[in-house]
């Protein structure tokens, strides 16, 4: 197993957690069969197995952080922002592109 595959799975944990869900539920409100629900979110968080980009996107949809955060190549501060942007609504949303914008 790689760092990128434990720390795509840390990710996928952290964000989980955040949301509060158990393994079982998230896995069921992305469109996993609820037999094998909580078995497979624990090995894509142990970073044994990887989900194909269908299922990410579904994950990312239900824990509401973009696909993005979870690719965020070592760099947690990147990270960081990427789920933040995700839970923020759009007034807070907008601001932060405004906001760029100007520092470009």
């Amino acid at each position: 197993m790689s760092d990128a595959d434990e720390q795509w799975g840390a990710r996928l944990k952290q964000a989980r957690l955040a949301a509060g869900l158990s393994q079982k539920m998230l896995g069921i409100e992305a469109g996993i069969d609820a037999f094998v629900a909580s078995t497979c979110i624990n090995r894509y968080e142990l970073g044994i197995h990887k989900p194909d980009l269908l299922t990410v996107r579904r994950l990312a949809a239900v824990l509401q952080v973009p696909v993005a955060f979870f690719y965020a190549d070592t760099d947690d501060e990147i990270a960081e922002l990427l789920f933040k942007y995700g839970k923020a609504d759009e007034e807070v949303r907008l601001k932060v592109q405004a906001l760029l914008d100007d520092g470009t």
